[in-house]
């Protein structure tokens, strides 16, 4: 009997075999309803499972797509044309394009089917007996074709080279795992990971992989797949962080003697870059709310006119040349980048975008990241990103996209500088399927879904919070989040607690939730009863969910791809059970027992409000809100540059001395208490009568933790004694 097929044959060549990867599920919606339609199905379902697939059925239509959802693994679908025809099709492209479509259709059916219908890559059959091997072989070519589309070129070639098994004579010494199993402790670490993690793992002696620091090969392609799926004009993977991607940008933008503008609230890689290469830094000076929260630079800061002031008033500064801003800010503040863009008069402008690398798969975000929009004239702008902070890819994982003409041989010895010369191949792979899996439908529907996602929980939380009898958790976000987009920071309006804001400058990411605990008000006034925001984060990680960031009064969770139900159920459980054991004022043993373990004799029948209490007591005794203003209000007073100091450290021109010594002494290190993780003292940085805040701030952090154990803050530059005091590294006189 004749079949009918629509669909390009494909040679063996053409794609690959994944080996063991199991992409080997297949529904078929069947509601044929009479034998000479039944019969074909029962053939060939029996024929696909002797191919090695896994046949499934979907109740109806609704659930092929449910499932189609749920089931990244499902390679393909069939169903009766004469009951389902093209509608289907659309419904199922709009969740994955690109997955093969399969219809038996019989002689009398209409294929009413226009030329762009066919981009639906649909594939026709017709019912027919003792047809099922050759349609099997049909659809076992579609799903081969498939998996070699959706795969993107490094990935693609390093599994090919994987699955050819060659034997090598180079590095790593491992030799695809070998090595490991010749040793009890090494097959138990070979056991954990499992052999693919060490085949994958190549010397750069491959060709055929091509070469990372030299751009060729699949590497080469790589890179471009991904400047085509961000909107860059070049791209490069890094594979030792966005701290390095920073230093790359900067070391090429930044030359030795020039003056670069540097946002205030920079990473901590960012000061790093200064103490590596003699630049002049001046500061674009941000907000901040009573919460602690960062806010963003005015507009006001990149003016002419207000850059040309901080350049007369730095001493061995001229006309910059490159500026960073960090977009969107650790608490989830993105800017109206094209703002920027426009009125800031430099060459060489860098978005630190560490964590937004997902900016490019949602409408909400156009206008807000670095790709956005087209070129201009005289400028280069950059974006650095950590995909593996909130894609899907390894730890280190990190991605340089540029817009604009640069000079490209230049920018690569910079890039090469930082740069291993055995990058690690799985973190590569992993960079470019983190943007594979962006594309399409497919990434469109991640994002959504995981926008979505946090919108609902914030709904939640804010139910209870209107259900719950005394306290609960509020949301740092407007009254009406009805509209899903980036919901902007309002002049007229308080909720965000900014002064001074300018109009359509600043917006919340929906994925970015800081709850807020009982305490303090938006406007920094601070109650007589509190729950500080670290009970709270020691209780979830009590219970296995770990926060991403803790202030006084508040908690940030990111949203990402990665976020499902379950994780979002399990996380206002835990909110839930700590308000149950808050109100029922459980001892600090029976609720906290790995903080009583820190001292149990200190804890030994303290329960957890009067724990609350004394925390919050300390943070009234300093008045933190009003500290936090003052602190960051008054900079220190730069001395020498980030560089010098560092240079004399290095020299041994430093001594230590007590951090409350500090008024009237140059730094030689950077201070910044984690989180944010943000500098309060830079290299070179010295600390005036006026600056003074910047000590009671530290002094009040290390007080907490010397009267409570276990609430000690992370200060790096500081250094706690055995009598408990703290010292700092400053320059000799």
């Amino acid at each position: 009997m004749a079949l009918v097929l629509l669909t390009v044959q494909c040679t063996e060549s053409a794609f690959f075999r994944l080996g063991d990867v199991q992409m080997n599920i297949f529904a078929i919606l069947n509601h044929m309803g009479v034998f000479f339609k039944e019969e074909p199905v029962r053939q060939l379902h029996a024929a696909l499972e002797k191919a090695g697939y896994d046949v499934v059925y979907p109740v109806d239509d609704k659930d092929l797509i449910k499932m189609i959802e749920m089931n990244p693994r499902i390679c393909g679908v069939l169903f009766d044309w004469d009951k389902y025809s093209l509608e289907l099709c659309e419904r199922i492209s709009k969740v994955n394009e690109k997955l093969p479509v399969h219809a038996f259709a019989n002689e009398q059916s209409t294929l009413d089917i226009s030329l762009t219908d066919l981009r639906l890559n649909v594939h026709f059959f017709e019912y027919a007996l003792g047809m099922a091997d050759d349609i099997a072989i049909k659809i076992n070519q579609a799903t081969q074709e498939y998996k070699d589309a959706i795969m993107p070129p490094f990935t693609k070639a390093l599994f090919k080279y994987v699955e050819e098994g060659k034997y090598t004579f180079c590095t790593p010494g491992h030799m695809g795992g070998t090595a490991f199993q010749k040793s009890p402790v090494g097959s138990i670490f070979y056991d954990f990971y499992g052999p693919n993690t060490f085949k994958a793992d190549v010397s750069i002696s491959m060709p055929e992989l091509g070469s990372l620091l030299d751009h060729s090969g699949p590497h080469k392609e790589a890179e471009e797949y991904i400047a085509r799926t961000f909107n860059a004009d070049a791209s490069y993977i890094v594979t030792n962080g966005t701290s390095t991607s920073n230093k790359i940008v900067g070391m090429f933008s930044a030359p030795a003697g020039s003056t670069v503008l540097v946002d205030r609230n920079c990473h901590k890689s960012l000061t790093h870059l200064m103490m590596m290469t003699d630049v002049t830094p001046i500061y674009f000076r941000p907000t901040r709310n009573a919460y602690g929260i960062l806010g963003g630079i005015p507009q006001s800061e990149f003016s002419r006119e207000v850059i040309a002031e901080k350049v007369a008033n730095t001493p061995g500064a001229s006309a910059p040349s490159y500026a960073v801003i960090t977009n969107s800010t650790y608490d989830g503040l993105l800017y109206n980048t094209q703002f920027i863009k426009e009125s800031l008069d430099c060459k060489h402008i860098h978005f630190d975008s560490a964590w937004v690398p997902y900016t490019n798969f949602n409408r909400i975000y156009e206008g807000k990241c670095g790709m956005s929009g087209e070129a201009m004239p005289g400028k280069v702008f950059y974006e650095t990103q950590s995909t593996h902070k909130l894609l899907a890819a390894f730890s280190q994982a990190s991605m340089i996209h540029v817009k604009g003409e640069f000079d490209r041989e230049s920018f690569n010895e910079a890039f090469m500088m930082h740069t291993s010369t055995s990058p690690q191949y799985g973190i590569v792979a992993s960079t470019e399927t983190a943007a594979a899996m962006m594309r399409g439908n497919t990434g469109r529907k991640l994002m959504q879904d995981s926008i979505d996602r946090a919108i609902r929980f914030r709904k939640e939380i804010k139910r209870l919070k209107g259900e719950s009898e005394g306290w609960f958790f509020d949301v740092w976000q407007p009254e009406n989040i009805e509209t899903t987009e980036c919901w902007k920071l309002d002049p007229n309006q308080d909720w965000h607690g900014f002064k001074n804001l300018d109009d359509n400058h600043m917006y919340l990411d929906p994925i970015k939730i800081t709850l807020l605990t009982p305490g303090m008000s938006k406007d920094g006034e601070l109650e007589q009863s509190g729950i500080p925001a670290s009970l709270v984060s020691k209780y979830l990680d009590e219970h296995g969910i770990v926060v991403e960031k803790t202030g006084p009064y508040n908690l940030l969770f990111l949203f990402s791809i990665g976020i499902d139900k379950s994780k979002a159920m399990q996380l206002l459980r835990g909110l839930t059970e700590f308000k149950r054991g808050y109100d029922l004022n459980l001892t600090i043993r029976t609720m906290l027992p790995s903080l009583y373990r820190e001292d149990p004799a200190f804890y030994e029948g303290m329960r957890i409000q009067e724990l609350a209490q004394g925390i919050h007591d300390l943070t009234r005794k300093y008045q933190l809100p009003e500290l936090m203003y003052k602190a960051f209000d008054v900079l220190p007073e730069m001395k020498v540059t980030p560089h010098v100091a560092w240079q004399q450290e290095l020299r041994g021109q430093t001594e230590e001395i007590l951090l409350n010594e500090m008024v009237g002494r140059v730094s030689a290190n950077m201070i910044l208490p984690y989180p944010p993780g943000v500098p309060l003292v830079l290299p070179g940085e010295m600390v005036t009568d006026s600056s003074r805040p910047v000590l009671d701030f530290l002094e009040m952090l290390c007080e907490i933790g010397a009267h409570y154990p276990g609430f000690e803050t992370d200060i790096h530059g500081l250094y706690r004694q055995k009598d408990g005091s703290y010292t700092v590294k400053v320059l000799k006189d």
